[in-house]
C-alpha cells in the first residue's frame, strides 16, 4: 500500500505538471516571457530565442498540488502506524518551504531578465544574499527542532571511509554553503533542452530508493512527486524544447534536492547524488581560473561542460543521456555509501 501511495503521488504530479505545461506555454508566449539567448553561446542556440521560460512553474504546481492531495489521503488511511515523528514533519515542511523560497528568488530573477530583455537579472551579490537567507532559515528550523526533540542539535557528518565526524558549530556554516552551492550548481546544469530535468529525474529515483531503505515515508512521497514533476516537464522540455524551466524551476529544483538530502539526514549522500551538478559548476570555476593564469587560453571549448560536449559534436539528446547515465552511477554509489 505504501508503494501504491507513492505511485499515486508520482502519477498525480506527472499528470498535473503535463497539464500545467500545456496551459503555460501559450500564456507565456502571449506575455512574451521568452528566453534571451546570448551570442557568446553556440550559434545554433539562437533559434531558441523567444522560447517560453519560467516553465518551472508547471512542476512547482504539480509537485505541491499532488502532495496536498495525496499526503492527507496517505495519513488518513494509515493513521499513526506510519506517522512521521514531529521532528520529521518539521523537516518535511521546512524543506518544501525552502525549495519554494529558492523558486521565488528564481522567479524574480527571470522576471527582471524578461523586462530588461537581457540575460541579466539579479546581480550575483543579490542572489547570494537571498539564497543564504533562505538556506539559513531552513537550517534554523532544523536547529530549533533538534534542540527541542533531542536537547542538542545533531552536527555530525558521515565522511566516507572515516565515519562520523562532529563539526560542532561549523556544521551550520558548512551546511549553508553546501545548500547554496548545490542550488547554484543545478542552475548551471540548466543549459540545454532536457538536461537539468533528466539529471534531476535520476536523482529523484535515488531518493525514492533511500526512502525505502531508511523507512522514511514522507521522503518517499516527496521524492515520488519530484519524479513525476520531472517526467511531466520533460514532455515539454525534451529536445526540441517547447518551454524552459528558467531560474524559477532550476533554483526550486536545487532547493528541493537539498531539502530531500537534509530530510534524509546524510550530507555525504546528498553531495554524491548531486555530483553531476557539482562537476558542471566546477567546470565553470576551472575555466575561469585557467583563463586567468594562462592569459586568455581556454581549457574547455565552452563552459559549463555540457557546452564543451556540444561544441565537440554531441547532440543535445546524447548529452542528456550521457549525463543521466553518469548521474545514475553517482546515485548508485551514493546509495551504497548511505547503506555503509
Amino acid at each position: 500500500m505504501i508503494n501504491l501511495y507513492m505511485m499515486l503521488t508520482l502519477l498525480a504530479s506527472f499528470v498535473l505538471t503535463t497539464i500545467f505545461g500545456k496551459i503555460l506555454i501559450p500564456i507565456l508566449s502571449r506575455l512574451k516571457f521568452g528566453q534571451t539567448i546570448l551570442k557568446i553561446g553556440p550559434s545554433w542556440h539562437q533559434k531558441k530565442q523567444g522560447t517560453p521560460t519560467m516553465g518551472g512553474i508547471s512542476f512547482i504546481l504539480g509537485i505541491f498540488i499532488s502532495l496536498i492531495v495525496c499526503v492527507p489521503a496517505y495519513y488518513f488511511n494509515f493513521g499513526k502506524k506510519f506517522m512521521e515523528t514531529d521532528f520529521m514533519i518539521v523537516k518535511l515542511i521546512s524543506g518544501l518551504l525552502m525549495a519554494l523560497g529558492f523558486g521565488l528568488i528564481g522567479f524574480v530573477d527571470d522576471y527582471i531578465k524578461i523586462k530588461r530583455k537581457k540575460n541579466l537579472g539579479l546581480t550575483a551579490k543579490q542572489k547570494l544574499i537571498m539564497q543564504f537567507m533562505v538556506a539559513s532559515s531552513f537550517l534554523l528550523s532544523i536547529y530549533l527542532s533538534e534542540t527541542t526533540y533531542f536537547s542538542s542539535p545533531i552536527t555530525t557528518v558521515n565522511i566516507p571511509f572515516f565515519g562520523l565526524v562532529d563539526l560542532n558549530s561549523f556544521y551550520w556554516i558548512f551546511s549553508s554553503f553546501v545548500i547554496v552551492g548545490i542550488v547554484n550548481a543545478v542552475n548551471f546544469t540548466d543549459g540545454i533542452d532536457g538536461l537539468c530535468s533528466s539529471v534531476s529525474l535520476v536523482c529523484s529515483i535515488g531518493f525514492i530508493v533511500m526512502s525505502k531503505l531508511l523507512n522514511m515515508y514522507g521522503l518517499g512521497l516527496i521524492s515520488s512527486s519530484m519524479l513525476g514533476g520531472c517526467l511531466g516537464f520533460l514532455v515539454w522540455n525534451f529536445y526540441p524544447a517547447k518551454m524552459f524551466m528558467g531560474d524559477t524551476g532550476s533554483l526550486f529544483m536545487g532547493g528541493l534536492i537539498c531539502a530531500l538530502g537534509f530530510i534524509m539526514g546524510d550530507i555525504s549522500v546528498l553531495i554524491m547524488f548531486s555530483m553531476t551538478y557539482i562537476l558542471e559548476m566546477f567546470s565553470v570555476m576551472i575555466q575561469v581560473i585557467y583563463f586567468k593564469i594562462s592569459h586568455g587560453k581556454r581549457l574547455f571549448k565552452m563552459s559549463p561542460i555540457h557546452h564543451h560536449f556540444e561544441m565537440t559534436g554531441f547532440s543535445e539528446k546524447k548529452i542528456c543521456i550521457l549525463f543521466a547515465v553518469s548521474t545514475l552511477l553517482f546515485v548508485s554509489f551514493g546509495i551504497l555509501l548511505g547503506g555503509i
